[in-house]
């Protein structure tokens, strides 16, 4: 009597065939990641990718905070100043140089022939008063109001100088208010005599 052959159901072969696919799919998986498993990074000598760093979006609004708190008039400070010259309460101790105020913070500068920044501290000088050059009222005012100004740095800048507390500590403004001397003598009074400021508490000046 013959044998028969046995015969493979079409569900055995359907699964057999499922089986080996998943086999390919897992040795092609096992097989692109090979490298990896097996050569550590520092090995195989690729670098891992740099993240970037995220930037901090306050950043900027804190270094503009920053640089408006620089510019203010802060009380402690001027209750500082209007006892005492700046550095050390001794004469002829303050010695920085100077440039002439222009945009962003204003640390030490000069804004005009009577009002300077000095370590961040806004200054008017109280025995003068010069042209203006903010608002000046007529273009001879505005170009002695700069021949001033510049006049000024050159004062500051010859050699150290006292600030000497005038009769109060602030203008109405919150400038601090000093007299600026060198040797007993005021500076402010070498641009009276050149005609660019005249004494404060004289009037205000015709410089049209």
């Amino acid at each position: 009597m013959a044998r028969s052959t046995p015969r493979i159901s079409p569900s055995a072969d359907q699964g057999q065939t499922r089986i080996f696919v998943l086999a390919l799919l897992l040795a092609a998986l096992a097989g692109w990641n090979l490298n990896a498993w097996l050569v550590p990074v520092e090995e195989s000598g690729i670098a891992p990718a740099i993240q970037p760093e995220t930037p901090d979006p306050w950043a900027q609004s804190r270094e503009q905070r920053r640089l408006l708190e620089v510019q203010e008039d802060a009380p402690e400070q001027v209750a500082q100043f209007a006892g005492a010259p700046i550095v050390n309460a001794r004469p002829d101790t303050v010695s920085v140089r100077f440039g002439i105020c222009g945009g962003g913070a204003r640390v030490t500068c000069v804004v005009d022939g009577d009002t300077i920044w000095l370590r961040g501290q806004k200054i008017r000088i109280a025995d003068i008063d010069t042209p203006e050059v903010s608002s000046p009222r007529c273009p001879a005012e505005l170009e002695r109001g700069r021949r001033a100004t510049q006049r000024m740095v050159e004062l500051l800048n010859a050699g150290p100088f006292t600030l000497e507390p005038g009769a109060r500590a602030q203008d109405r403004y919150g400038r601090a208010l000093f007299v600026v001397t060198r040797g007993g003598a005021s500076v402010g009074g070498a641009l009276v005599d050149e005609g660019l400021a005249v004494w404060y508490g004289n009037g205000r000046p015709d410089w049209c």
